[in-house]
């Protein structure tokens, strides 16, 4: 039997009550129910990618109303979204595990190569010591473990004031961005200058 769970989740830097259920059709460990089969509910529903690729026809006016959203396992490829992404209000990506790490190659490629603009969202099992580097790759919603603070989660985003890598929320590494001074009599000898 599907089952929708309802939070406290945080999007663009603060604490909001969501207003999004997330179907789950299986606990962990169980089989899946056929995704052509499973009822959504009424409401703002996100569902699995296969429960959406199963019932596109159905669930389309929905999304277009945007009252449905869809998440991807860590196992899943996004690319099976390609055609239907600008009808998602909200893509969430799944953690299984913390130790999961296979959701930030998603959600970065669903930035970059797929060119999501909407609200990109973790779920599962996500913890304040994961948000920075999943802002980093384009999350901008996080639905963190019910057993945490999510209050103290939100202090994650900002663990660092600057970053060295290039990435989705930052195109330019620190060394393009930081401009050196070079004083004229180690201009010739400073073989990093100029670069």
């Amino acid at each position: 039997m599907p089952e929708a769970v309802k939070n406290l989740i945080i999007k663009h830097r603060a604490v909001v009550e969501d207003d999004w259920f997330v179907l789950r059709t299986a606990a962990e460990g169980e089989t899946a129910p056929d995704a052509a089969t499973v009822a959504v509910p009424a409401g703002k529903v996100i569902v699995p990618q296969a429960v959406w690729l199963a019932q596109r026809e159905t669930l389309a006016a929905r999304a277009a109303a945007g009252e449905i959203g869809v998440w991807i396992a860590s196992d899943e490829r996004p690319e099976a979204l390609r055609e239907d992404l600008g009808r998602f209000a909200l893509v969430a990506v799944d953690f299984p595990k913390f130790t999961d790490g296979r959701g930030y190659s998603i959600a970065y490629n669903l930035r970059t190569r797929l060119a999501y603009q909407g609200e990109l969202r973790a779920i599962g099992d996500v913890l304040r010591d994961q948000l920075f580097s999943m802002q980093r790759v384009g999350f901008d919603a996080f639905a963190t473990r019910p057993d945490r603070n999510i209050h103290d989660a939100l202090k994650g985003l900002t663990d660092f004031s600057e970053t060295y890598q290039a990435s989705v929320d930052q195109k330019l590494p620190l060394f393009r961005r930081h401009v050196r001074e070079v004083g004229a009599a180690n201009a010739g000898t400073d073989v990093g200058f100029g670069i």
